[in-house]
Order: structure tokens, then sequence, then C-alpha cells
């Protein structure tokens, strides 16, 4: 059945990114017009890099949870994903993984699943799909000023186009998803509106990312090979990924924290990985082939814009990185958006865009999978050395050892598996993990002991059992392919 519209509003957009776009999906049933105002001249028509997207060449994890609430609100886009040669890895036993607790077991059953794809291929399935939608249009070359209106009410944008030509363009609801650079908060505050609380947790996360050619053999059916770091140990954290993407292609993360940060060198990058906790992902990487350059990103502190929090004037929501953004190295931004997207939805269905109150509301509904997010993120990066923000309370290590004691119980326990993967994979809340079975289990501990090494397939290990085309620190090759 078709949604008719609630009201007569006019919804603009800021931002074509995927918070954006997803955003307009979310709205498009509700209203009879979504604008989308992008600073970019144009929006590639293929999976093809966007300038201002830098953190694109990273890899990127699609929990099961985003995903879903994606392809709620574009139904299809999943088949659009797969059909580019994206990946669906089912979880847990589609991830080897060392947690700081000893290396999961892959025998249990797959409850879960992520999408293995660059960044360009999601946010191009999805920005197609949404400008399809007959009520939606995008307008691009076009930079925004400031917001319209007063501490009440917000009227609309202010925008210079190419030319440079300042005008005004009236909105009933204005929706920020410009990202991390947002500048509302400044905008807001332009036209009396209140100033907003901001929280910051750094601990100096710095990327480095490559792509590779995967062996043959391992295009296809390869699982997330993850060695993440251990902040319980007191020093700088080091994160080693590899995920299977498109186009017969693995994408490789290597992270660290504030005193461990890798650097752009080719020649030093497989070494750099080797310092994980585990060489694993060195390994595999010695028997691979490079597919492009080493790229850095070091915008990586977990900002927490509380709009939720203000008197908001009515007209105004945040939605994104421009309202929570985070350290990608744990893969919850895109689902925190998806999630709050869904969220956006939901409250439009029931409130009407114009109704008064309903931006404080939906800025409310949003935040909530925001701050679930965010709390997997901090609870992790605060106990890094040199970490900027507020330091761990006696509160945060006693959570900080039971999250250690579940990943113990998890090496053995189908139950604990299953409960820590809900919560990773933004499908259920994090009290999930204070049921009482939960809590017996970890109480327990594992029921099968720990494994000495990676659980490894025949065909994983017999790659391994290749010899390797570099020796360590030898510069990499660039075969065409």
């Amino acid at each position: 059945m078709t949604e008719l519209p609630s009201s007569d509003a006019r919804v603009v957009v800021l931002g074509g990114g995927l918070a954006g776009t997803l955003a307009a999906a979310a709205l498009a049933p509700s209203v009879p017009e979504v604008l989308i105002l992008e600073h970019d001249t144009a929006l590639p028509d293929t999976p093809s890099p966007r300038p201002r997207l830098p953190q694109a060449a990273h890899a990127h994890m699609l929990w099961a949870g985003g995903a879903d609430a994606m392809e709620e609100l574009l139904p299809g886009v999943t088949g659009d994903w797969l059909a580019a040669g994206a990946h669906r890895i089912p979880i847990p036993n589609g991830m080897v993984s060392f947690s700081a607790a000893g290396w999961f077991r892959r025998s249990w059953a797959d409850t879960h699943y992520l999408i293995g794809a660059s960044r360009n291929l999601i946010d191009w399935a999805v920005r197609e799909r949404v400008l399809r939608l007959p009520n939606v249009r995008v307008q691009t070359g076009t930079k925004v000023c400031g917001l319209e209106g007063d501490a009440a009410h917000v009227l609309g944008v202010a925008v210079r186009n190419a030319q440079g030509e300042r005008r005004l363009i009236p909105a009933d609801l204005v929706v920020d998803a410009t990202g991390r650079n947002s500048k509302s908060t400044q905008w807001l505050r332009d036209i009396g509106g209140p100033q907003i609380r901001e929280t910051v947790v750094d601990a100096g996360v710095r990327y480095a990312s490559r792509k590779y050619w995967a062996p043959q053999g391992t295009e296809t059916d390869w699982p997330v090979i993850h060695i993440p770091a251990d902040p319980g140990q007191g020093k700088p954290g080091i994160v080693a990924t590899i995920i299977s993407i498109e186009n017969g292609q693995w994408h490789v993360s290597l992270s660290g924290t504030r005193g461990a940060e890798p650097c752009a060198d080719e020649d030093l990058y497989e070494e750099f990985a080797r310092q994980a906790r585990h060489p694993l992902v060195a390994e595999f990487l010695a028997r691979a082939e490079p597919a492009g350059e080493v790229s850095v990103f070091t915008r990586t502190a977990n900002r927490r814009r509380h709009f939720e929090q203000a008197r908001l004037p009515d007209g105004f929501i945040a939605v994104g990185d421009a309202a929570t953004s985070l350290n990608p190295v744990y893969g919850h931004g895109m689902s925190a958006a998806a999630l709050g997207a869904v969220a956006l939805r939901d409250q439009a269905r029931r409130t009407p865009v114009l109704a008064p109150g309903f931006a404080s509301k939906a800025q409310r509904a949003i935040a909530r999978p925001a701050a679930a997010a965010w709390m997997l993120a901090v609870g992790q990066d605060r106990f890094y050395p040199g970490a900027i923000g507020r330091r761990p309370t006696p509160a945060d290590r006693l959570v900080a050892r039971y999250v250690h004691r579940l990943n113990h119980a998890a090496i053995g326990n189908a139950l604990v598996v299953r409960k820590l993967t809900d919560v990773m994979a933004m499908r259920r809340p994090a009290h999930v993990l204070a049921h009482p079975g939960v809590l017996l289990a970890a109480a327990l501990g594992p029921r099968t002991p720990l494994l000495d090494g990676p659980a490894l397939t025949p065909k994983e290990h017999e790659v391994l059992a290749r010899p390797p085309l570099r020796t360590l620190g030898a510069a990499p090759a660039h075969p065409a392919k």
C-alpha cells in the first residue's frame, strides 16, 4: 500500500551522502517533497569515489542491524549490493577473530551477517534507489551558508551556487547530514538558538588502508580476518582487518591508537600489520598482491553533539555524523545512521512533520541507536594511553571486566556468542548482556578449552601454505590486473 503524505511539509536535506540519502528515504513517504542539497558539483552514477568522502578509502563493516534497516527503508537494496559483487558474510563463523580472551570458535550456528563491500558501492546503491523516489530530487553544486529563522523555528537555509550567488531556500524541515564537518552548532547560535553540548573521546587513532587482489581461490566465501586491540593491556592498540569486497579484492585496514600510528609508507605496511596482537593478517597479506596505494585517515575522534538535550527550534534535526561521529574501527557508523533513519521514519508516521515538537521528538528517537553505538566505541577508547576525554571511572572498569569475562565465556558458549553478536551487529541493545542466563554463563566461563590458534578452514590453511610473494619490508609489486 502506498503511504500518503501526513502533511504538506517541504523537507530540505543538507548533504547527499549516506546519512542524507537515508534520511530522505525515511521522510519521503510522509511529505510531498524532499530536496537534497549537495556541495559536490555531481554525484557519481557508478560505485566511484567522491572527493568529499576520504573515509571511503578505508574498510567498512555494514553489520546486519544496519543492513536490515537499509533494506527496510529501501527494499531491494541488498540485492543491488550483491548483484554488484558485494559479499554476504555469515557471522559468527565467517569471522576469524582474536579477542582479548582468545580465538573465537567457528562451529556455531550462523545467526547474523555483515555486508562486505566498498563504501563507494554501499553508498551508490542507496543513492540510486533514493533518487528514483518520485518526490525526491537532488541539487548539486550548492554550498550551504547557514540557517534562516529564529530560536523558535527554522524557516530554510541560505546557500551559494557554483557562481557564488546567494539565495534562500525555504523549508519546513531542515535535516543536517553534512557529517563530521557540520557547522550547524554555529548556525543555530547565529539565529539565536541553543548552545549544543559536545562530548569528545579521542584515542588518537590513525588509519592506513589498502586494497589487495584476493589470492586465487579466495575471491568468494572468504571470512573477515580481524585482529582487534586489547585496551586492557594499558598500551597503544593496533587493529588489523581484512574484508572481502567487490571486484575480487580484499580491503585491508590497519589502525593504531596514539603512540602506535601506522604511516603511509608502502614498504612498512605489512610490517606494521605484523605488530598486531597476532600476525595472521600480515601472513595473508604476504600472499596477496597490492591493488593500490596506502591511504591514511586521522579524523577518527568520537564526537557527540547532544542535539537531543537542547531546546531546538522547530524545523531542524541533525542525523548521522553531524550528530554523532564514531571511531570507525568498530564499524558502527553506517548502521547507526541507518537505524536513526528508521527511527526518523517511524516518528514521521506517528507525528506530522509540521506538528509543533516533531523535530525534538525525532531528534531524541534518532539519538537512541547512536547512543548505543557511542557506548560500544568509547567504552573501549577511553582506556588507551593518551586518550582525550573523560577518564575511565570505577563503573567503566567494572563494565570492561565484565565484557572481558563475556568474551572469555564466548570461546565455548553458544548463548554468549549469540548475545554478544546481537549487540555488535546492532540488532539488540547492550542490556541483553545483563540477562540472567548471560550473567550465569559469564560466571561459569567457557565450556570448552581455549584454542591454541585461529580456527581456519582447509582453504584458508592452503593459502598460508603458499610461499610468500614478498619478504618483510620488501617493496611491493604492482601488477596490472
